[in-house]
């Protein structure tokens, strides 16, 4: 008992250090405080799981969503740049409440003349302007493109209904219950806004010739979301947060100009009335090709149709099982190629449309983008499941819908292109062509969470954008890797280390965002990337996000259901990342505080022999010994520079009487012995990933998981025994972390300009 009571009061005095008494612990002691620990659960932040969303991140037994499936008949008028609609809507309650009016999304309405947009828009004076841009704010009357509503009918009756703004509140007859259907029609028109010089997602691009290119989308009422979460998802839609959206089937049949060509969510019912005999043959070639585009409409049948402007019109039929929303492009401008991928068990269909002014980059490489982005994506996730996914040049687009989307990237009037325009075209496309997963089919909220489908595809895009490089070496050469823009963990360094007062946590509302980009794309997506290749390493991280992407394909997934879902198939609690990197705006910032040198010796040195005074005890009452004295300490001797475990008879002592020959043997024998304190200046834990270099050259890397942080926020200290001597200690050696400071991640520091004791040492730094 008396060897047990003196070795737990040894323990006592290394851990407290020389302590205080009773009475100073007492006057000292600070008041008490909430958990503040970075590693505490998210209880707070998260919603009570319930029947509908279930704690470990899927749907839950109870989950339900609404079903919204459409019938349209649309009429573009290309003469009058005006868009006519009459949509039937069958809207199913599979909710479990009664519903006492419905919510319909009337995004046109941005761009109504009295619309409230431009007026939250803080804006200055300008010292210079592009004079379209000054004519069209200062000068124009403005333009009007907000829905013009005819009727809204069910059954024959007249409904009422409100607008405000962007939102349109309908009145049935008599109360939706649960299981319910109600069907109702809604007639209207709007002008189609030039989309080039006035912004927008959708609109036309007005070319020399009297042609446009149609990207037509948002352009009917549609339903808003009605769940469990928020019950009606009817948030206006200001111009920057995008959509939330249910699912349904649609029939569409839109009349256009005989000349035009077209495409859009869905699959063509009338291929042979509106294709030719020759773009059949065509057609069908494209099914059977699996690494070459084959032309359906060439360049020259497509400057044919541009300069006859055929005044007759010709309807095209689509049908769409399970989408969330519809768009499509038309043109008589439109070179239209097309080849087949494969996918799982299916054949797909990667589609590009564009005009001459996109080649010969769009000719070479849009299809190719289409297909090696579905492969990619879908080894991620899941097998793509719809039939075709098309991409469409448009001037200074980049926007994405079901089945459908709109890029830009064009080369200059003789046909030449930068680098720069290069990797945004293949950028672009794959990043819209990616958006069929997130948000298409992973149907997360855009409206409340950008990052969702924003952040998430733009990781995940990283990924494919690798892939298509090792698929298509000649499309990247000279460079040997494919040229990252963003969602790396170095590219979002200057925008966490900006100016708090103008940063918000990613959790935060996209249209209350300062730097939506960095906010909504960049910062997500460098998140998942250090989750991915350092936190949790690959073959968790993927299992993970493939259950996610399998558990709500075709739902609505919150936040939550991710962070959950993430921590649930991998084992790996992440409540401490979610946190700090999504909920805050702390930043990463771990490096090297102070490195101490240490000697053994069985000789007591003096803080023990002080200890053992205060107590009145004598160093024959304790037994054998190792010590570690600091180097350049009062009880340092340089004598004891040459002492080695050998040297230290209380060590040999324990090895004598506690090890077999066998054991002893194996032992390591350190000579060098090091305190290294770690400093975490940020606020986010992160692991530390240590490289120790060497006197022989050698290096080694550890990595502490982030858990080293779990009860000190600022510093933490590792003891490294090791047979050679330290000469160098570099932390996030190849930036993984999104360290926003690196001056303090080597030991030794490295000198300033004005601190070199000689030249020579100078050329060294």
């Amino acid at each position: 008992m008396r060897l047990l009571k003196l070795l737990s009061l040894v323990v006592i005095f290394l851990a407290t250090g020389m302590g205080y008494s009773q009475e100073e612990e007492e006057e000292a002691r600070e008041p008490g405080h909430y958990n503040n620990n970075s590693f505490k659960q998210l209880y707070e932040e998260f919603s009570t799981p319930n029947q509908y969303r279930s704690a470990s991140g899927a749907p839950g037994p109870q989950y339900y969503q609404q079903q919204a499936d459409y019938v349209m008949d649309i009429v573009l008028d290309d003469k009058n740049k005006k868009l006519m609609g009459q949509e039937t809507i069958t809207y199913t309650n599979n909710s479990p409440d009664v519903l006492e009016y419905l919510w319909v999304q009337l995004d046109q309405n941005m761009r109504a003349k009295d619309s409230k947009t431009p007026l939250i828009q803080s804006s200055g004076a300008s010292p210079v302007e592009m004079a379209g841009s000054f004519v069209n704010q200062y000068m124009g009357e403005g333009f009007d493109g907000g829905f013009n509503i005819e009727e809204v009918k069910s059954n024959g009756s007249i409904l009422d209904y409100t607008i405000n703004r962007t939102m349109m509140r309908v009145e049935m007859s008599e109360n939706l219950k649960p299981g319910e259907k109600f069907t109702f029609s809604i007639k209207w028109w709007y002008n189609i806004n030039d989309h080039v010089n006035g912004r927008g997602r959708s609109g036309y691009e007005q070319f020399e010739d009297g042609n446009r290119n149609y990207v037509i989308a948002q352009f009917f009422p549609r339903m808003a979301v009605y769940n469990d979460v928020e019950g009606w998802q009817n948030s206006q839609f200001w111009g920057r947060d995008e959509f939330a959206l249910a699912f349904g089937d649609y029939e569409v049949n839109i009349t256009v100009p005989a000349d035009h060509i077209m495409d859009g969510t869905g699959e063509l019912q009338n291929r042979k009335e509106v294709f030719t005999k020759e773009m059949m043959k065509r057609y069908n070639q494209a099914k059977k090709s699996y690494d070459t585009p084959v032309i359906i409409v060439t360049q020259e049948e497509a400057e044919a149709a541009s300069a006859s402007f055929n005044t007759n019109i010709k309807t095209w039929k689509f049908k769409a099982k399970n989408v969330r929303d519809f768009a499509f492009a038309t043109s008589r401008r439109y070179i239209w190629d097309m080849m087949a991928v494969k996918v799982g068990e299916r054949d797909v269909m990667a589609v590009s449309m564009y005009p001459k002014e996109g080649n010969p980059l769009w000719e070479d490489w849009s299809t190719r983008l289409v297909a090696s982005t579905l492969i990619s994506y879908s080894r991620m996730t899941f097998d793509y499941p719809y039939p075709k996914a098309i991409s469409v040049h448009a001037k200074q687009q980049g926007m994405e819908y079901p089945m459908i989307c709109w890029n830009y990237g064009r080369p200059d009037e003789d046909g030449n292109y930068s680098e720069r325009t290069k990797y945004g075209m293949f950028g672009v496309i794959i990043h819209e062509v990616g958006h069929n997963y997130f948000p298409m089919i992973i149907n997360s909220d855009e409206r409340q969470w950008t990052w969702m489908d924003e952040g998430i595809n733009t990781f995940v895009q990283l990924t494919a954008q690798q892939d298509f490089g090792e698929l298509y070496p000649e499309a990247i050469a000279p460079n040997k890797n494919y040229p990252h823009r963003r969602g790396t963990p170095k590219s979002v360094i200057g925008y966490m280390s900006g100016d708090q007062s103008s940063i918000a946590p990613i959790m935060t509302k996209g249209l209350n965002t300062f730097n939506f980009g960095s906010n909504g794309y960049s910062k997500p997506a460098a998140g998942l990337t250090i989750l991915r290749e350092t936190i949790m390493g690959r073959e968790l991280f993927d299992y993970a996000f493939k259950t996610y992407a399998n558990r709500w394909m075709f739902k609505h997934p919150s936040p939550e259901d991710f962070f959950r879902t993430m921590e649930d198939a991998s084992a790996t609690d992440l409540d401490w990342f979610w946190r700090g990197w999504f909920y805050t705006t702390n930043v990463v910032d771990l490096g090297v505080k102070e490195v101490k040198t240490y000697y053994v010796t069985s000789k007591m040195n003096q803080q023990i022999k002080d200890m053992m005074a205060a107590r009145g005890m004598s160093e024959s009452d304790l037994p054998p010994l190792v010590y570690l004295v600091e180097e350049g300490s009062e009880d340092f001797e340089e004598s004891m520079r040459t002492v080695t475990l050998d040297d230290v008879s209380t060590l040999q002592e324990y090895i004598m009487d506690n090890l077999t020959p066998e054991e002893r043997v194996n032992l390591k024998k350190p000579t060098f012995f090091y305190e290294v304190t770690f400093e975490n200046r940020g606020g986010i834990p992160m692991p530390i990933i240590a490289e120790y270099t060497y006197s022989d050259g050698s290096t080694e890397r550890i990595t502490y998981p982030a858990q080293i942080w779990k009860t000190s926020t600022d510093s933490v200290g590792k003891v490294i025994a090791s047979d050679k001597e330290i000469t160098k200690i570099v932390v996030d050696p190849d930036e993984e972390t999104s360290d926003i400071d690196t001056s303090n991640n080597t030991w030794p520091k490295r000198k300033k300009l004005g601190e070199f004791d000689s030249f020579k040492e100078k050329v060294k730094g």
